[in-house]
């Protein structure tokens, strides 16, 4: 999950310097950038829905009677 959030944080930021260039040159280009802008939040957030899932779907009694196997 940290590397899609460095990910998001990189293509934002790429974008966001690509799009600063474009709205001083075409103004009424605001909305098509600002969606483009959009498209790496959507990504981190479901980054997060999915971990969530995935930790909703672990076990801990189960992990916890395998450590204590082992231990003994």
């Amino acid at each position: 999950m940290l590397g899609g959030a460095m990910a998001t944080a990189w293509a934002q930021a790429t974008i966001g310097s690509a799009a600063m260039g474009v709205l001083a040159e075409k103004p009424e280009e605001a909305f098509k950038l600002i969606v483009y802008m959009a498209l790496p939040e959507l990504i981190v957030l479901l980054g997060f829905v999915v971990a969530f899932l995935l930790v909703g779907k672990i076990d801990v009694g189960a992990a916890a009677a395998v450590v204590a196997e082992h231990a003994a």
